[in-house]
């Protein structure tokens, strides 16, 4: 039975998180996803990523609700592109099909961080050969061993690519990486500003009230950040910028940010540096 789109303000907190998606006609992706619901050694490396950046970073959540709404962004950028006419990387110089590119965004979004389970610095790298093993085990018996060796190498690059300064070569990482830093409405910040962080990047990213992701006009993705008061800019101008660029996607997205209210939301009373 295909999953509904969940919302990303809709995403309970606590409690276990299943991975949701509109899978629609691809079967293959849903028999991934019901692998990846009942796969407890992945479950309780996203736990233990999530103890290293809340607990013992102070950083934003980087578990599983991180990355149900990274897989659920990348593959509704993938599917407007499709609509669009462009051609996914894994189609075009490896003769595979629509179905596999949404099984590489998916899957690198749902791996991308897994080296967080054991450093904070270069997990990039880290979550490489981590995520090795639970792709061939995620994709056994799902496609003959050329193929699943060449999905495996095109879900490492996006992986990897989705680090500071990753030049991702396909349309899939590009992807990714981008989806990586749309997970930024305030609802996912609270976890660094109300522990009493103070600082540029906690309060714009507290300013940020929603992303939605549609069809554009003038180009094929078109990105609407609202935000409760202008300090959101830091994080579009100084993060969502710095993803974009060299991503492989600025000809297709464009990004809009507005200040809703008449008057911007007091943030803070008082900072001291």
């Amino acid at each position: 039975m295909e999953s509904k789109e969940q919302s990303i303000d809709q995403i309970p907190p606590g409690g276990r998180v299943e991975i949701r998606l509109p899978v629609r006609h691809n079967p293959t992706l849903q028999k991934v996803v019901d692998r990846v619901n009942t796969d407890e050694e992945l479950y309780a490396l996203w736990t233990a990523m999530n103890v290293n950046a809340t607990l013992r970073l102070g950083m934003t959540d980087h578990g599983p609700v991180h990355f149900q709404i990274v897989s659920n962004i990348a593959l509704r950028m993938l599917r407007i592109l499709l609509e669009r006419g462009v051609e996914p990387s894994v189609v075009k110089h490896h003769g595979m099909s629509n179905a596999e590119a949404e099984l590489i965004v998916v899957m690198a979004a749902l791996l991308h961080d897994l080296g967080m389970s054991i450093q904070r610095a270069d997990h990039e790298l880290f979550s490489l050969f981590v995520a090795q093993p639970i792709i061939d085990r995620l994709l056994e018996g799902l496609y003959p061993i050329g193929q699943r060796a060449i999905l495996r190498s095109e879900i490492l690059h996006a992986i990897i690519a989705h680090r500071a300064g990753g030049r991702p070569m396909t349309v899939e990482a590009g992807i990714v990486r981008v989806a990586d830093a749309l997970d930024m409405t305030k609802g996912r910040s609270r976890i660094g500003f109300e522990a009493g962080v103070v600082n540029i990047h906690s309060i714009s990213a507290a300013s940020i009230e929603q992303v939605e992701i549609q069809e554009g006009k003038d180009k094929p993705l078109h990105i609407h950040v609202r935000m409760s008061n202008s300090a959101g800019i830091f994080q579009i101008d100084e993060l969502l910028k710095e993803k974009l660029k060299g991503s492989g996607l600025e000809d297709y997205v464009e990004v809009v940010a507005e200040v809703e209210g008449e008057t911007e939301k007091s943030l803070f009373k008082e900072y001291k540096l």
